[in-house]
């Protein structure tokens, strides 16, 4: 027998139980189910991510990004402070490493200062006050504002509060089909209202079978960390380079925990399937030939410069190399101290077919019958609570675009 609801949400991360919170806030009363094909939550990017609250000056003013990222690191503090999870307030450097980075910390700046974000110019001695091993050189970028959190813990607060609330949260339940809004799942069907799809990694083809993400396709990207097993003195802050703004990626940097650990990473490696971990753990063949396939033509064609971003991403699968640009940002580190690989995440990117480009900010895509979110990449996380409230105010307006 079907399982009938108001709302059905595919995904059970940071982005499906933040619309279910605020679904539940403004309809305390409507069926609200969360199918997650995962025994818990946070066992993909929610629980993977390097936990860094942004401040919100890397997004274009007219971006979804800038919209919700300076209201969802405000959010996040307040809830971790009102719930007593660890949050680190340590801030973050963003430094120049040769004389062509001062052109993008001069965009970065201007970025901040449209955003409205805390964004502060400061010298080598008051970057040395920061921390003294950041190796600055004239000037840097100052972001009050940047915080680390536990994402894990997060996730299971909030699960906590949902179930609660009267949420009813399904695991172990795969999306497999639809036919309009009767949604097969390996665990029985549900009709549903409204369908929500927030399925990370698989949203493109759960949008794909509402008859949405015509022209779109996930690729994955790997992050791997390498971390320090106690904290260390030689880094107080997280200290980033300046990226190269034409691609969403933002560079190896060092990362502090909220428990202090440091982290050097991440990578954005290539993967060769949607949850490629490691090994030949989760392996799809038909995936497998999807994303290679992507992965080739990408390459032949040089296309948003993949073939550069691939050869030099696919070094860092060698530590002393990750480590070693890293260590361009400091005047000192203990490399010996680097010797433990954190989880590995997986960046589901949305890439546009029809330009070959990786599509920089989120979308949403849907009519009626169902919302479909597609890449919720970073700062996805960050964003979570401000961008899942629009996309209800989107919903109850009417006014999501197909």
């Amino acid at each position: 027998m079907s399982k009938s609801c108001d709302v059905l949400i595919v995904g059970g991360g940071v982005i499906g139980l933040c619309l279910a919170k605020e679904w539940h806030n403004r309809h305390p009363k409507a069926s609200i189910i969360v199918i997650e094909k995962e025994p818990d939550v946070a066992a993909h990017s929610s629980g993977r991510n390097s936990g860094v609250l942004h401040a919100g000056f890397y997004y274009t003013a007219d971006s979804l990004k800038a919209a919700f990222t300076r209201e969802g690191n405000l959010a996040w503090h307040r809830f971790c402070e009102q719930h007593h999870i660890p949050i680190n307030r340590c801030g973050k450097l963003v430094i120049a490493t040769n004389e062509d980075d001062y052109q993008g910390l001069d965009e970065l700046k201007r970025r901040g200062d449209r955003n409205g974000i805390p964004l502060e110019w400061i010298n080598e001695k008051d970057a040395a006050e920061i921390d003294p091993n950041a190796r600055v050189i004239d000037r840097a970028l100052w972001s009050p504002s940047t915080s680390t959190v536990d994402p894990v813990a997060i996730m299971h607060h909030l699960k906590q509060q949902l179930i609660e609330s009267g949420v009813n949260l399904v695991f172990n339940t795969r999306f497999i089909c639809s036919k309009k809004n009767c949604v097969r799942t390996t665990n029985g069907t549900y009709d549903a209202g409204l369908v929500i799809n927030a399925a990370g990694l698989y949203a493109d083809k759960v949008a794909r079978s509402f008859g949405f993400c015509a022209h779109h396709t996930l690729l994955p990207f790997k992050g791997l960390y390498i971390k320090t097993a106690a904290p260390i003195p030689g880094i107080r802050t997280n200290i980033y380079p300046v990226p190269n703004l034409k691609n969403p990626f933002l560079g190896v940097h060092f990362t502090l925990t909220s428990d202090g650990i440091a982290k050097i990473g991440p990578t954005a490696i290539p993967a060769f399937w949607r949850e490629n971990y490691g090994g030949l753990n989760r392996f799809k063949l038909n995936e497998l030939l999807e994303v290679v396939g992507w992965e080739a033509a990408l390459f032949a064609s040089n296309a948003f410069n993949f073939r550069s971003l691939a050869l030099e991403e696919i070094k860092k699968y060698n530590t002393h190399y990750l480590i070693g640009l890293a260590a361009k940002m400091v005047h000192k580190l203990d490399r010996r101290a680097f010797s433990i690989t954190s989880k590995p995440g997986i960046r589901a990117q949305l890439l546009d077919k029809r330009t070959k480009e990786l599509v920089q900010d989120f979308v949403v895509q849907g009519d009626s019958n169902s919302v479909h979110v597609l890449n919720a990449v970073s700062p996805a996380f960050t964003c979570a609570l401000p961008f899942t409230a629009w996309i209800v105010d989107q919903i109850e307006a009417g006014s999501i675009a197909s």
